[in-house]
């Protein structure tokens, strides 16, 4: 991948994903422009502890806003769009904002997109979008169900992003990570979840244990982004990012727990269960489109990832709650 010379803008930078790509964008010599979400508080979210926040531009603002999004577009090759309210728990409590975020913002950035005349936009979507799988491994071709507010504003930004280059020539590529995972990861997901609560005492509080997720490590989906941006023949399709491994919560638990050494007791916390109809019990990608079309293969193990993972967390659990319901 050549990324010399190439300006790119990632937005949501500050998060979990967009802070990982952004730096590796730097480090293969992009000239990066890194979208943050304004805030009181002047916070860069996992940029302000990046050793390469030097190398960025990186502006406060919000995709849900067009005049903030046209600011940021301009002079522009490629846009990596990864802003998004992305909590299913407080999807059911603040359904408007995840439409006026996930579905809005997305517009605003393929319209401006499309005003600027950029090179390429990657739009993210999730798993989610899937629903419980209907048939596994879990395809491009797979239904989309909303099972809950947060997914189906993700399926609207999707079509939003077809419509876009079916109406419009929009050169877009739709990128669907399956569950990733890795240091900087927010407590709303799993995998910090259990390991934060492991490094912290014994017991492990979790919603239903049976669930069944495909588990990619960050540095793949990473790699995955950055492959569907510069691939002329992925313009215009959608991509699934995962392991091709699925394992239950109550499995992953007692691996976590294995490569941490604690002894755990798991309990099923009443508040931290989905309502019955909008629980994802199934989750498994099909991503031989993503190795077909991109050369792309998940390099880093699910063992190996959570053991980096593990490593980071003992260093920065004063960052986290253990034991606290993160909605």
């Amino acid at each position: 991948m050549n990324w010399q010379g190439k300006k790119v803008l990632v937005t949501g930078a500050g998060g979990f994903i967009g802070s990982h790509l952004a730096e590796r964008l730097c480090t293969e010599g992009a000239s990066v422009r890194a979208l943050v979400h304004y805030n009181a508080l002047g916070s860069r979210g996992w940029l302000d502890h990046s050793a390469q926040s030097g190398d960025m531009e990186i502006v406060a603002g919000d995709v849900a806003d067009a005049d903030s999004v046209r600011q940021v577009v301009k002079d522009i090759d490629i846009v990596l769009h990864l802003a998004a309210l992305i909590a299913i728990p407080y999807s059911y409590v603040a359904p408007a904002s995840y439409v006026r975020t996930n579905i809005n913002g997305t517009l605003n950035i393929l319209q401006t997109a499309r005003e600027a005349g950029v090179e390429r936009v990657v739009h993210t979507s999730t798993s989610e979008v899937y629903g419980t799988a209907l048939q596994v491994p879990i395809s491009e071709e797979h239904p989309l169900q909303g099972q809950s507010p947060y997914s189906a504003s993700k399926i609207g930004a999707d079509k939003i992003a077809e419509s876009y280059f079916c109406s419009f020539e929009v050169p877009v590529v739709t990128v669907r990570p399956f569950n990733t995972f890795g240091p900087r990861q927010s407590a709303r997901a799993v995998i910090p979840t259990i390991i934060t609560q492991c490094l912290s005492g014994k017991k492990v509080k979790l919603g239903s244990l049976s669930p069944t997720r495909d588990m990619n490590f960050v540095d793949n989906t990473v790699t995955g982004f950055m492959l569907a941006a510069l691939t002329p023949k992925a313009i215009g399709r959608t991509i699934n990012l995962g392991s091709g491994r699925e394992i239950s919560i109550n499995d992953l638990a007692q691996l976590i727990a294995e490569l941490t050494g604690a002894e755990i007791e798991l309990e099923s916390d009443d508040c931290r269960i989905r309502p019955g109809k909008s629980e994802v019990e199934r989750l498994l990608a099909d991503s031989r489109l993503a190795t077909d079309l991109l050369g792309w293969n998940p390099e880093v193990s699910l063992e190996e990832g959570l053991e980096r993972t593990i490593a980071w967390l003992r260093e920065n659990l004063d960052k986290y709650r253990p034991g606290v319901y993160v909605v």
